[in-house]
């Protein structure tokens, strides 16, 4: 049986930048990723910032999806939540478009900036040839489980969602991009509560994807290489506990490795803090995870998990606290 042929691929990935002005890294990359939430409030204006922020991104192909706080790329949020401010709240309608626009408006932004090689993802499975010769493969999904679903995307916790990650071909998924994460990686909220979805966690250890990014929990920032059991699910209802071999897996970073702990030595306060100096300098995280590195990534049998939200938690206590940053990430991909 003959090898497939690969070739390094690099990724910038970044999510809830929430219509700010992040500094973005003066990297090449062969792709970036935006994993929702491009703004806080839906407004035009904003969409127009984050536009702003990705063409900045030296990149031939950046890929982007929706977040719940993007509400206005969302036909019935959208719809909900503007005639709620015209019924509840008395706002004038002609305020709420010259803040807003019409429905599809945002959409429209997204989908026809003057970028080209911006491209706005529906939920689905998206196939793409790289500029370097790779082949890529990608399921994007912006859904989120809520308590209300009062947002953009999002369904009762009570509620299924099809998360389709697995294409009709059986031709295997790249990279799964959605906005939320799996529930049991990387999804600890402030509260230290489990904050990501079950369907989902479910459809990726069926996948097995080499890379799963996303955002939305801005506590769970960071990377883990996890390594499955088996060669398939154990469980018809697959979980984090039943799924993942812990053993063999690997968490590459997190912001707790930067947060002072109450144990600390006088030399471990001064490690830490040189370390967050050091990721702030740089102005992102990077991992590599090809043929010829110390973790080199096998396809099936383990997925790279990154968390790239930028917004701080929000009841990050730490005075030094500043945004979180982006991640650069090498992986191999099928030649195309």
């Amino acid at each position: 049986m003959g090898f497939t042929k690969t070739t390094k691929t690099s990724f910038l990935i970044l999510s809830d930048t929430h219509g700010k002005d992040h500094i973005m890294p003066k990297v090449p990359v062969d792709v970036a990723i935006h994993c929702g939430d491009l703004t806080d409030e839906s407004k035009l204006d904003e969409f127009r910032s984050s536009l702003e922020l990705l063409k900045s991104i030296d990149a031939p192909l950046k890929l982007v999806i929706a977040g719940n706080h993007d509400f206005s790329l969302d036909e019935t949020a959208f719809g909900n939540l503007t005639a709620e401010a015209t019924t509840k709240c008395h706002i004038e309608p002609e305020l709420i478009k010259k803040e807003y626009g019409d429905f599809g408006q945002a959409r429209e932004l997204c989908s026809n900036s003057e970028d080209e090689s911006i491209t706005f993802l529906d939920e689905g499975i998206h196939s793409f040839r790289l500029q370097n010769g790779a082949a890529l493969t990608v399921y994007a999904s912006p859904f989120t489980p809520s308590r209300d679903a009062h947002q953009g995307f999002q369904f009762k916790h009570n509620d299924e969602h099809d998360f389709s990650i697995s294409p009709s071909d059986n031709k295997r998924v790249d990279i799964a991009i959605t906005h939320g994460p799996p529930k049991g990686v990387l999804d600890r909220t402030s509260s230290n509560q489990r904050g990501g979805c079950d369907q989902l966690f479910g459809a990726i250890a069926k996948a097995r994807p080499r890379l799963h990014c996303f955002g939305h929990i801005h506590e769970g920032w960071g990377a883990k290489l996890v390594t499955w059991r088996g060669t398939e699910p154990t469980t018809t209802t697959p979980s984090h506990f039943t799924e993942i071999d812990n053993g063999a897996s690997i968490l590459i970073d997190s912001l707790a490795d930067y947060k002072p702990r109450k144990f600390d030595s006088e030399q471990d306060a001064k490690d830490r803090k040189k370390r967050k100096e050091r990721l702030f300098k740089d102005g992102f995280r990077s991992t590599s995870h090809c043929k010829d590195d110390k973790h080199p990534l096998v396809a099936g049998q383990q997925t790279l998990f990154v968390n790239a939200a930028l917004e701080m938690g929000p009841e990050d206590e730490d005075p030094d606290a500043r945004e979180q940053v982006p991640w650069i990430v090498e992986l191999e991909l099928p030649d195309a």
